[in-house]
């Protein structure tokens, strides 16, 4: 069985080695052999996650005809990655891209800081802000208020509170969306709701398309449940995601389930555009895969001018290819787990069935204060706090940034929680080591990739802000002068929580 779960074209793999940046050379130094760059320049790509951790490459022939290079060239360049561990070979199914296994997977020990080192740690692992009070408070009394009429009952609404469900389904009719209770089931935050999406649709060795990079805690939670994970690159920046990647994907890899972040992507920051989030739903339906939508980030748009498109359910009227995953953790407070599924009917009645063997239910009372909240408008004066505070965390932490790590390349997103932070060639491993050194925790690049890919970056979220923010940053450029200087080389990672 062939070992690779995606393929990159020679025209495609061609554009993407002729627009990296060569390298200035030091001085005294001398341009590296046409095999010896050719080598680097995939290597590069597959650390930085532009082209997927088991992605079947071009035939040597190929190759050499779109770069215009000798078929030798090409041989040996190809040699030198299999010597490296970077490049996979067996007669018949050709070479796929790997990692050697000195890059393990960077999945493992994300737990959260103790709370007892928040005082001398800024703690940048976690995406997610202070509660919005008064509006955690109010929410809370108006729940206890609500809490004695089911206090009489057993307790257990597996689907989740009637009036909540109802509540939700109108918040999506109001954006054009008819939906009906019937379509939702409230979960234990939106964790809970993949996690039970993946034990229905995706069992052990199923595979799941995911955007590359990706939010790290759900990479995590399905190499837990046995999926096989398929990487589909990110466009550079803000560009979101390339169709050509997504369309042969789906097509070359059937996976059974695909997950994308469209609103504000976690850790990128980008947001798919209307052509982006229609053409997705057609070559889903067409491959016949299952598209989970993760909406976590929807209303945290931090710029007045930006316009939100459409849901990306609303291209999928008849409900049959199109799971949506709601929130309220990042918009409202993490420490509120309450999360949401909307889908057609059946699907919901499937996955309430199949609740009964997981966790039962969400907690009433919790429900009840999201319910207030959506109930009074005060769910809208809420997210408006956070919208502020993000905002003036990003401008402050941007500011920051530029100022101390001017050689850090990123493009400020226009709304969510992240920064994604490519850093001037450095390691993001070593950035994290060195970082627990200096005061700042930081999770590296490779925990939002599949297979070790993204060693280059770090995900730097909008939890700091005012003189906080200019603290961090300059710990982060003590961190980076450690690293350069070699300091932390060796070092253990650190176990880093990634919200």
């Amino acid at each position: 069985m062939a070992q690779w779960t995606s393929t990159v074209g020679a025209a495609q793999l061609a554009r993407q080695l002729q627009g990296q940046q060569e390298r200035p050379l030091a001085p005294g130094g001398r341009k590296p052999p046409a095999y010896r760059a050719l080598a680097d320049g995939v290597r590069l790509l597959v650390l930085e996650g532009r082209v997927p951790v088991a992605a079947r490459l071009p035939a040597e022939r190929e190759l050499a005809l779109a770069l215009s290079l000798s078929r030798t060239t090409v041989t040996a360049a190809y040699e030198a990655l299999r010597a490296e561990g970077f490049l996979e070979s067996r007669r018949g199914a050709g070479s796929w891209t790997a990692v050697p296994a000195g890059n393990p997977l960077p999945a493992r020990g994300l737990e959260p800081l103790p709370p007892e080192s928040l005082g001398s740690m800024i703690d940048l692992g976690c995406a997610s802000l202070p509660a919005p009070e008064p509006w955690l408070t109010r929410a809370v009394q108006g729940a206890l208020e609500e809490l004695p009429p089911y206090a009489h009952t057993h307790g257990d609404y597996p689907a989740g509170l009637p009036a909540l469900r109802q509540m939700i389904a109108d918040r999506y009719t109001g954006h054009g969306i008819p939906t009906m209770p019937e379509q939702i089931m409230v979960t234990t935050g939106a964790m809970g709701a993949i996690d039970a999406i993946c034990h229905l649709f995706a069992g052990r060795g199923e595979r799941i398309a995911v955007e590359s990079p990706s939010y790290a805690n759900i990479l995590q939670l399905m190499r837990e449940s046995g999926a096989r994970l398929v990487p589909v690159a990110m466009e550079e920046g803000l560009g979101g995601w390339d169709m050509n990647r997504w369309r042969q994907v789906l097509r070359d890899a059937a996976p059974r389930l695909a997950y994308v972040v469209a609103d504000f992507h976690n850790p990128t920051g980008a947001l798919a555009d209307e052509q982006q989030r229609r053409a997705l739903v057609e070559a889903a339906r067409s491959a016949g895969t299952v598209l989970v939508v993760d909406e976590t980030m929807t209303e945290l748009h931090l710029d007045a001018d930006v316009e939100m498109p459409r849901k990306v359910c609303a291209f999928d009227p008849a409900g049959s290819t199109v799971l949506t995953v709601g929130s309220a953790s990042k918009a409202f407070w993490a420490g509120m787990r309450i999360g949401w599924v909307r889908a057609a009917p059946d699907v919901i009645r499937s996955l309430v069935a199949a609740r009964a063997y997981a966790d039962m239910g969400t907690p009433v009372l919790e429900q009840l204060a999201i319910n207030w909240l959506m109930g009074t408008g005060g769910w809208e004066q809420a997210v408006a706090v956070r919208r502020e505070q993000a905002r003036e965390n990003r401008d402050d932490l941007v500011r920051a940034l530029r100022r101390e790590l001017p050689e850090w390349e990123f493009e400020a997103p226009r709304g969510g929680l992240t920064l994604w932070v490519r850093t001037g060639g450095l390691s993001g491993s070593r950035l994290a080591v060195a970082g627990e050194r200096v005061g700042v925790r930081v999770p590296s690049g490779p925990r939002f990739g599949v297979d070790g890919a993204f060693e280059g970056y770090v995900r730097l979220p909008f939890t700091v802000g005012g003189p906080l923010a200019d603290e961090a940053a300059l710990r982060l450029a003590a961190a980076a002068a450690l690293v350069a200087s070699g300091a932390s080389a060796g070092a253990e990672a650190p176990r880093t929580f990634v919200a």
